[in-house]
């Protein structure tokens, strides 16, 4: 798959199945430009943009312990994906989906986001 399959625009995240919303957001969580199918409120976009930042210096730091105490290479941290209920949050560097579980094809959507 070329660098252009995997990392894909917004507007291109949003056409596969299953994908509600996709974003961007800075290394210390702040918005930086989301786009959604549904009416998905920007109160919503920018609290998941925080939890996003803050998840990502959870595992950074995590990923840095582990190298250096356990001599296994866990950085630079690429990809992390939470899935409960019906939804799944697919996050790889600063950018991420909103995913509906049943309708998405999850292999896919991983590409399309730079987890090739």
């Amino acid at each position: 798959m070329s660098e252009k399959e995997c990392n894909l625009s917004l507007d291109e995240l949003l056409k596969f199945d299953g994908v509600m919303a996709a974003g961007i957001f800075s290394p210390d969580g702040k918005l930086v430009e989301y786009k959604s199918k549904t009416e998905m409120p920007k109160v919503m976009a920018v609290m998941t943009a925080k939890f996003c930042g803050a998840v990502n210096m959870m595992f950074d730091a995590l990923a840095s312990a582990y190298t250096e105490l356990y001599k296994m290479n866990w950085v630079p941290q690429n990809n992390w994906m939470y899935s409960g209920g019906d939804w799944i949050v697919m996050i790889s560097g600063t950018r991420g989906v909103f995913v509906e579980k049943s309708k998405a094809d999850i292999e896919k959507i991983l590409k399309g986001l730079g987890m090739c």
